[in-house]
């Protein structure tokens, strides 16, 4: 699969005329716990050329589409990225920590890096995992039985959550280092379970664990308490830094002395 996806990010910079400065695994494979069918999630960073952005309007400046039935695309522009950032946008920080990456140009993720722990809101944070955690109680759990592929999606909220909400810092993005948080007495379930998903499909069913699923509700509730006392990073103070990020990554990403 590297060879089809590293083929397709190259057509794209080709046809549309445009650099990809970062491309990762976003999805199951990412998180660690990908299922026999799971599908690859690529999402990217791009930038134009820099007469694309001395217009008066703004331009379309996201990508998405399907490569075929396993292969998933989508990209942010790099101003739209660097905006989203500086917001506390969730998805852009997992992109940024994912242990697969398939591309990566003028040291991307490195240059970012040190500016995410400035960027992060644990409010905004919280906020995000609790809505993800909430399909998972309030529908996933109802009956006796659950998605496997839904367990894990919201016990990896929970955990990001409870992550946020205990230690007040940026959670991985993985399973595996977010099961710090986990307590003790549920590692043996998540243990089995795991090794259940990797010879599951994505539609397999198991009966739901009962003091797995008390966790998840309770995380939930914990969560929502506390979300509003969480502090806010006041706003635009990473931004100075990320605009001579913006301005730097634009003017090096054609020079055909780059890499």
């Amino acid at each position: 699969m590297l060879p089809r996806i590293q083929t397709a990010l190259a057509e794209l910079e080709t046809t549309r005329s445009l650099r990809i400065l970062y491309a990762c695994e976003s999805g199951s494979r990412a998180w660690g716990f990908p299922s026999t069918d799971s599908d690859y999630d690529v999402r990217f960073v791009y930038c134009h050329p820099a007469d694309w952005y001395l217009t008066l309007d703004e331009s379309p400046d996201t990508l998405d589409f399907a490569v075929n039935d396993d292969l998933d695309l989508a990209g942010w522009e790099l101003r739209k990225a660097l905006r989203l950032l500086r917001g506390s946008n969730a998805a852009l920080f997992e992109w940024l920590q994912s242990p697969v990456v398939y591309h990566e140009a003028l040291d991307f993720r490195a240059r970012l890096a040190p500016l995410l722990p400035a960027a992060f809101s644990p409010r905004a944070g919280l906020h995000h995992y609790l809505g993800q955690l909430r399909r998972g109680v309030a529908e996933d759990l109802a009956g006796e039985e659950v998605r496997l592929k839904r367990l894990f999606y919201a016990l990896r909220s929970a955990l990001a959550a409870r992550w946020i909400r205990e230690r007040g810092t940026l959670p991985p993005m993985a399973l595996a280092p977010l099961r710090a948080v986990l307590p003790a007495a549920l590692g043996a379930e998540v243990d089995q379970l795991l090794a259940a998903k990797a010879t599951a499909d994505e539609k397999t069913l198991v009966p739901v664990p009962l003091a797995l699923a008390e966790f998840l509700r309770a995380e939930f509730a914990a969560g929502t308490a506390a979300r509003d006392t969480l502090p806010v990073p006041r706003a635009g103070h990473v931004a100075p830094a990320l605009d001579q990020e913006f301005r730097g990554l634009l003017s090096e990403a054609f020079s055909s002395s780059q890499p």
